[in-house]
């Protein structure tokens, strides 16, 4: 009896010391989020999932902590990329896929591309859309099941009957169907809200709506407008009463503006908007997340005979190459920017590359970062846990080998992962 109680108490005992372990982070370099100066030798003491301390200089642990050395690396928030799908990844074959992919290949494929989006230096992510999968996904990770970055997910996608994320688009007449609320499809001001509710229903974070064609769907507009104004503004109230906040894909300008004017929070891609949609998104406090990635890539594939269906080819040709230059016009005219790159659409753990196409499109590259820091987490709320490296909040750190802001190219070879205090990759 005697020597159970005895390892009843080693184990308590070893489990209050991994607990309280504490590791000291040496940084060459500090970007913590906040501000505009990168800050030198800096060393960031973490307790358990949080930052406990910023000090300068390198500082002496104390007895039985932890030390990482990365004296001659740039130490930063973990990154936030505001649009993924971590369901699936392009391929050829993909439209294929929806005919020979279960739940669970689909469950198991999501499990891998979510954690090469944290090896890569995202900490948080907004998944926004897919099968529902992502919901399972989410709490897998949350309960420390599998390894991936935080998720806040959107779920099923809404959509108009034959829009953009209509999931029967391009099946045969037998098996279209009527696809509903439930499906993510919706007709009316009444199914709208039923549609919303459904999503409550089923756990996700977040409301995402296709208010115009896209570009990889089996339809063949890009840009027509595809919700009505009643229709989007019970979609926002009704999100609102729940506490979610509204995305929205948008290529075209008119579906773009009536979405904003109905309150939504988020506009992805942005083709064509317009200066009078930029001006309302400034009046709404809208945000542009502007995917130049996929932009690019679906552009590039769309030059491979057969990899994608002849109604894709012309939109992707089209739509693609202009997205860059439309951010850059976007960012110059003031309009709000959050970093989103619609991985998945290109290979998961390529998102930050989308830092060089900004920067090149004319933002100074501690905005890029600020992007996808800070700015995020006031979006997703949760700015009084993560995005910046500040004292109480998680201890989300990256670190790359260069300075980022005179090479951001650097973003692309993370070389330390932490969430929540836990290393996932030190190089």
């Amino acid at each position: 009896m005697k020597k159970v109680v005895l390892l009843i108490i080693c184990f308590v005992l070893s489990s209050l010391c991994l607990q309280a372990q504490t590791t000291y982070l040496h940084c060459g370099n500090l970007i913590d989020g906040n501000s505009d100066d990168v800050l030198s030798e800096t060393t960031i003491i973490i307790k358990n999932k949080n930052i406990q301390s910023i000090k300068d200089g390198y500082r002496t642990p104390s007895s039985g902590s932890n030390v990482v050395d990365l004296k001659t690396q740039t130490c930063l928030p973990g990154l936030i990329d505001m649009h993924v799908h971590l369901e699936g990844e392009t391929s050829p074959d993909n439209y294929i896929k929806r005919f020979t992919l279960n739940e669970a290949d689909i469950a198991f494929n999501a499990v891998s591309y979510a954690k090469t989006t944290l090896m890569s230096g995202f900490t948080t992510v907004r998944d926004v859309g897919g099968t529902g999968v992502n919901i399972a996904l989410r709490d897998a990770i949350n309960t420390g099941k599998v390894v991936g970055p935080r998720i806040f997910t959107a779920g099923k996608t809404l959509a108009s009957t034959g829009g953009h994320a209509d999931p029967t688009n391009g099946y045969k007449d037998a098996l279209q169907g009527d696809p509903g609320p439930k499906e993510g499809v919706l007709n009316s001001p009444y199914e709208a809200r039923k549609a919303v509710r459904q999503r409550y229903k089923n756990g996700a974070n977040l409301i995402k709506i296709t208010a115009t064609g896209g570009v990889l769907s089996l339809a063949k507009s890009g840009t027509a407008p595809q919700f009505k104004e009643d229709e989007l503004k019970a979609i926002v109230e009704t999100a609102n009463d729940y506490g979610f906040h509204v995305a929205v894909h948008a290529h075209g300008a008119e579906g773009m503006k009536r979405a904003i004017k109905a309150g939504i929070k988020t506009i992805e891609h942005g083709t064509y908007m317009d200066q009078e949609a930029m001006e309302l998104m400034k009046k709404h406090n809208a945000y542009l997340v502007p995917t130049i990635t996929a932009g690019k890539s679906v552009a590039d594939s769309a030059k491979i005979p057969g990899y994608y269906p002849e109604v894709v080819q012309p939109k992707a040709k089209a739509i693609g190459p202009q997205i860059q230059d439309k951010f850059a016009e976007a960012y110059k005219n003031g309009v709000n920017i959050a970093f989103g790159t619609d991985a998945g659409v290109f290979a998961h753990g390529k998102n930050a590359i989308e830092f060089v196409y900004m920067t090149e499109a004319g933002m100074p590259a501690i905005e890029a970062i600020q992007t996808a820091t800070k700015i995020p987490a006031q979006i997703l709320n949760i700015d009084d846990k993560t995005g910046t490296v500040e004292e109480g909040k998680y201890a989300d750190i990256i670190a790359v080998p260069n300075n980022p802001v005179d090479n951001i190219a650097t973003l692309q070879n993370v070389s330390f992962v932490m969430k929540e205090g836990v290393i996932h990759k030190n190089n």
